[in-house]
């Protein structure tokens, strides 16, 4: 039987501390909150690997480290409106509750959103929330810090008007081997970005390139 409150030390210890995460929030919160609760039952013994989780055919949660660092590079104040876009089982906006004012998780699977409303059942900042995930949720907004819960190869700058003045956005742009994760930062009507590290993540539905055809 997996001792899962071992596995989760052992997670922090092994691929969130070593990775520059300073914020000392985000470790206590990857501390406490249970992975396995947000992974398909029989997928929970592998909710601590260091990789991505599968938690449908074609969604995947983003590995510890990684969503350790992108939650790390949004500097988040204890008021501050998250919304999680694609939150898929909940998991990481159940670790933004730990310390976040309020969390919107978006999600437009259906079976998806339904898990996580189970796994976040109880926890009052955090509501989820059903619709495309390409169109953002503008009615709780405008947001201190957007994530996307997955990759986009498109640059996000629809979401620029979802954030508030100074707001960021955090993501993986791109797909592997040149994947980035970026933080951006809004600047009034711009939406200006940096990357902070190499990343790969599972492309999000809607968040591809379109295809451009050559004659």
């Amino acid at each position: 039987m997996t001792d899962y409150s071992t596995a989760r030390r052992h997670m922090v210890d092994s691929q969130v501390r070593p990775s520059d995460v300073t914020d000392q929030r985000v470790i206590s919160a990857m501390l406490e909150v249970p992975r396995e609760r947000f992974a398909p039952p029989a997928a929970a013994a592998l909710a601590y690997l260091d990789q991505d989780l599968a938690v449908s055919a074609a969604r995947r949660l983003l590995k510890p480290m990684v969503l350790a660092k992108l939650i790390n590079a949004a500097d988040l104040a204890a008021t501050d409106r998250v919304l999680v876009v694609g939150c898929a089982t909940g998991y990481s906006a159940a670790v933004f509750a730990n310390f976040a004012g309020q969390v919107i998780a978006l999600e437009e699977d259906a079976s998806l959103a339904k898990t996580a409303q189970t796994a976040l059942a109880g926890v009052a900042n955090v509501s989820v929330v059903s619709g495309p995930l390409t169109a953002g949720w503008v009615q709780g907004g405008p947001y201190d810090v957007i994530l996307l819960e997955g990759a986009t190869e498109v640059e996000p700058q629809a979401f620029c008007s979802q954030l508030k003045n100074g707001g960021r956005l955090v993501c993986v742009l791109g797909s592997a081997p040149n994947a980035k994760a970026m933080v951006y930062r809004r600047s009034g009507a711009e939406l200006g970005g940096r990357a902070i590290f190499d990343a790969a993540a599972a492309l999000l539905p809607g968040f591809g390139k379109t295809p451009v055809f050559a004659f």
